[in-house]
């Protein structure tokens, strides 16, 4: 089999590099694209310097020279980057992984437009613990529907922009669908001052951001006499770049169609 011809958005970045990395260490992945913004210092120079072994791979604003040899693009950059690539690669059939969070309700509806034309799996996280930990929630959240309190708790580095996090909004989806609620209507993502008593039916958001936190998300189950917490904690952005290569494996066999990590994992 040949090898997967995988590009990287934000490719000088932090996520951009792990990513980089691991698909040097993937037999079955080659890296053939590097993007990223215009006017950064890193253009030109070749994607994969930092580890010591060049791969002859230039990192490219423009889109049409950054992918015109790949089939993949793995994108965890800001959302109108991620769309701006999403309409090139639409129109090219060039696959995309997307792990970029912040989305409002209309990029959203880009992605699943986008996905008529080329296979995409677009997830908030693409850890393969962090998926588990939401198929976990959606049994826990079943069991625990009457008599217990919700709270999500998340904590990021300080340069995190969006908050709550995305994995910290998918839980909560995840728990309101298992509960039959709509998260727009029973979100707190605040409180201050006199709040009132808490609506049982509601789901709290808490944030927190500083140092170097990769990510850590706890779904708190607040009954009488107990409390059951279930906690993920990232300690290298390395899970998402392994989990981001298993969703592109995922998508050899497909064309079109819109994908998350459940689809990948085989969690349905």
């Amino acid at each position: 089999m040949n090898a997967m011809k995988i590009a990287v958005a934000g490719a000088s970045g932090r996520m951009g590099r792990m990513l980089i990395e691991a698909i040097a260490a993937d037999p079955d992945a080659k890296l053939t694209g590097a993007l990223d913004v215009s006017g950064a210092p890193s253009i030109g120079t070749d994607a994969a310097s930092f580890l010591g072994q060049p791969s002859g791979v230039l990192i490219e604003a423009d889109l049409a020279r950054g992918l015109a040899d790949a089939d993949y693009l793995i994108d965890f950059t800001r959302p109108e980057g991620t769309l701006r690539h999403l309409a090139y690669c639409a129109e090219h059939g060039i696959k995309m992984i997307i792990g970029t969070t912040g989305f409002d309700d209309a990029g959203k509806a880009a992605i699943a437009d986008a996905a008529k034309k080329t296979a995409i799996v677009f997830a908030p996280n693409m850890s393969v613990g962090v998926n588990v930990t939401m198929k976990l929630l959606e049994l826990a959240a079943k069991s625990f529907s009457h008599g217990y309190d919700i709270e999500i708790i998340e904590a990021h580095h300080r340069h995190k922009v969006d908050a709550p996090s995305g994995t910290a909004l998918k839980m909560g989806e995840v728990i309101a669908d298992a509960l039959g609620r709509d998260l727009n209507k029973v979100g707190v993502f605040a409180r201050e001052g006199v709040t009132g008593e808490r609506d049982p039916s509601s789901i709290g958001f808490a944030t927190i951001r500083g140092g170097d936190i990769v990510g850590d998300h706890t779904v708190l189950f607040a009954g009488i006499g107990e409390r059951i917490e279930i906690t993920h904690k990232s300690s290298s952005r390395v899970t998402y770049a392994h989990g981001s290569l298993r969703a592109a494996h995922f998508l050899q066999s497909k064309t079109t169609g819109l994908y998350d990590m459940h689809d990948v994992l085989g969690l349905r």
